[in-house]
């Protein structure tokens, strides 16, 4: 029987209706500026016992300093250590940008930590290995922590599913666009762009909701976890919620 966990990625209602009304949310804030620790131990005290946080990884880790989510973060980088930020560089940088991530996981009590990285994080012999080094140095419990990540770019999947593999990573994807390498436990982003629409801008269909489940089903998982992050994510998890349930 395949367990379906559903949630949005960030508060897009008040914390008392999220916390109220849903079970589980990928923390966004850590992805562009991370929140005080205090913050975060104070979300995990007053949310129910039962509710999951996940956390997005700061985006020093995945984005060079170049990304339009440095200025939104208003981040500013010295010119002489732009190359020592982002796409996973084992650098003294992005290593601290995990130990602030780590932090907040640990406060939140979060299982699960999701790495997103850009278009431009390109299918690389230095991409890779970089990838191979960062993952095989950083501080993790593989019994206790579950690293997810999410390709922007165009990979070839034996590549991903070698990486995965060999890292032991969960591959994240929007179901809708693709199905991931990974079995054992999905976890999906829907980002509210099928074919032909823009990207975020989309409300799911009962159809498209159906189909979701039926993707879940397919996905050779025993647990799956969906995220809606469009602009009606709220409404869509709660529809989808009730449709699981039903």
């Amino acid at each position: 029987m395949v367990k379906v966990k559903v949630g949005v990625c960030g508060f897009t209602r008040s914390q008392d209706i999220v916390f109220t009304n849903l079970r589980l949310l990928e923390v966004q804030t850590t992805f562009y500026r991370p929140m005080k620790k205090i913050t975060a131990e104070n979300w995990r005290l007053c949310a129910p016992e039962e509710f999951e946080f996940t956390v997005k990884a700061w985006q020093l880790i995945t984005h060079e300093p170049t990304s339009p989510t440095y200025r939104k973060a208003r981040i500013e980088v010295a010119e002489n250590e732009v190359d020592r930020y982002g796409f996973f560089r084992p650098t003294d940088n992005v290593f601290e940008a995990w130990v602030v991530t780590n932090e907040i996981r640990k406060a939140l009590d979060a299982k699960i930590v999701v790495f997103q990285s850009p278009a431009s994080f390109k299918e690389k012999d230095a991409n890779i290995t970089n990838m191979r080094d960062f993952f095989r140095a950083i501080d993790r419990d593989r019994k206790d922590v579950t690293m997810v990540w999410e390709q922007r770019g165009k990979w070839d999947r034996k590549t991903i599913a070698n990486l995965c593999n060999a890292l032991d990573l969960i591959h994240c994807v929007d179901p809708f666009a693709e199905a991931p390498v990974t079995s054992v436990f999905a976890y999906f982003r829907l980002h509210g762009s099928p074919p032909g629409k823009r990207m975020c801008r989309y409300t799911y269909t009962d159809d498209d909701l159906k189909r979701l489940y039926e993707k879940c089903l397919e996905a050779r998982s025993s647990q799956v976890y969906v995220l809606f992050n469009n602009d009606t994510m709220y409404d869509d998890a709660l529809r989808f919620m009730e449709l699981v349930s039903g």
